[in-house]
């Protein structure tokens, strides 16, 4: 990641490292907070808001709009350096969970009246969001989504299930995609947003993921009316849409995963280092070195295959391969990474909470959300067989 970075990019790295040191950290120390504590809304606008107010929020946004225009290099190496810290608010700095980065691209698509009610508060830190497209039969088949939006006059009557939906939690509105042409073929697929304070909204918050944190649920809808004007993109684009931003988003999740794993890996080198048995530290023991090895091996193929796919998307290339492959290999190895963290750990590794405990979870995670390993398979040889066709 060093090898990527300009004066511009050093300057914004500094900045984020200095407002997790003097603001984030201190605040987890001031709630006592483990990774499996829920953060009260409140508390997590605080944290948007300051974030906007040093001009961190918006930093991945183009110029236009308050950010730095930074390419997707550069924003591979922001988010690497945010997990790598092991801040648990880290996630909060660029609204990764549900600020800017959850509209991205969309945002060419709004209208000045959805600006200014919608995604200016989101860039502001006054407004969580979310991308609302995952059913409960519709997982990996974007094109089964079931939710219907009907339209009645001026307004649009909404009714389904959405599932899974990161970010959910403390959004205060969701960019649902909606069937409204179930005749068409494909059926036409429309992007909605829709404030889930409204009549008919519920949340269910029911399960809890492996990783303990509660930053998923589902959303019901049932007879929602919201108005014709909330149409994000046009009639019948919402599929589109949705799958225009699934490749980089794909990539964009692979420096965070390589952050957490080199994160248990610098604690494992440490640890090594300084845990003694039998007379001296265990880094001393081949068993230990040959792990150490094998995780900074792994770590630098990540970290090469996710610079080198985004440069490629810089250059405005077709990175559908690409980013299957990142997603694919780099979930894989960051888990073999923590695995290997758990185990020099010891028993300390498998006390629950531990740094490194709550990596393994969280990176086993990654290895379904974003689409699973097989899934990315199935990209990566649609695309190789389309191309020697």
């Amino acid at each position: 990641m060093e090898q990527s970075t300009t004066p511009q990019l050093d300057d914004i790295r500094a900045r984020i490292a200095r407002f997790i040191q003097d603001e984030l950290l201190p605040l987890e120390k001031e709630l006592k907070l483990g990774p499996e504590d829920e953060v009260s809304r409140e508390v997590l606008g605080r944290i948007w808001r300051r974030s906007s107010e040093a001009g961190l929020l918006p930093i991945c946004l183009p110029e236009a709009l308050g950010g730095a225009g930074l390419t997707i290099q550069e924003q591979c190496v922001l988010k690497y350096d945010i997990a790598r810290s092991g801040a648990l608010l880290g996630s909060h700095v660029l609204g990764d969970l549900s600020g800017p980065p959850r509209v991205g691209n969309l945002l060419q698509y709004a209208t000045p009246l959805q600006m200014e009610r919608y995604f200016n508060p989101v860039i502001r830190g006054e407004k969580g969001t979310c991308f609302a497209m995952t059913e409960p039969q519709s997982g990996s088949d974007a094109s089964a989504i079931a939710t219907t939006a009907v339209v009645d006059g001026d307004e649009l009557v909404i009714n389904g299930h959405k599932h899974y939906i990161s970010g959910s939690t403390f959004a205060d509105f969701a960019m649902v995609l909606c069937v409204t042409d179930p005749d068409s073929q494909p059926k036409g697929v429309t992007a909605v947003l829709v404030d889930l304070d409204l009549p008919g909204v519920t949340m269910d918050q029911s399960y809890l993921p492996m990783s303990g944190q509660r930053i998923d649920s589902d959303i019901h809808f049932e007879n929602v009316r919201v108005p014709v004007a909330n149409v994000l993109g046009g009639f019948g684009n919402g599929f589109r849409l949705g799958m225009a931003r699934i490749n980089v988003n794909r990539l964009l999740h692979c420096p965070t995963m390589l952050g957490i794993a080199r994160h248990a890996y610098e604690m494992s080198l440490h640890y090594a280092k300084t845990r003694q048995q039998f007379g001296g530290p265990i880094a001393r023991f081949q068993a230990i070195q040959h792990m150490l090895a094998d995780m900074a091996a792994s770590l630098w193929a990540c970290e090469s295959m996710i610079m080198q796919t985004a440069m490629l998307a810089d250059r405005g290339g077709d990175i559908r391969m690409e980013a299957a492959a990142c997603k694919l290999f780099v979930s894989e190895r960051a888990f073999e990474v923590a695995d290997k963290a758990v185990q020099i750990h010891g028993n300390v590794g498998v006390t629950k909470n531990h740094p490194v405990e709550h990596a393994f979870r969280k990176l086993r995670m990654f290895r379904i959300v974003t689409g699973t390993s097989e899934i990315q398979r199935n990209t990566i040889a649609k695309v190789i067989l389309e191309a020697s066709a």
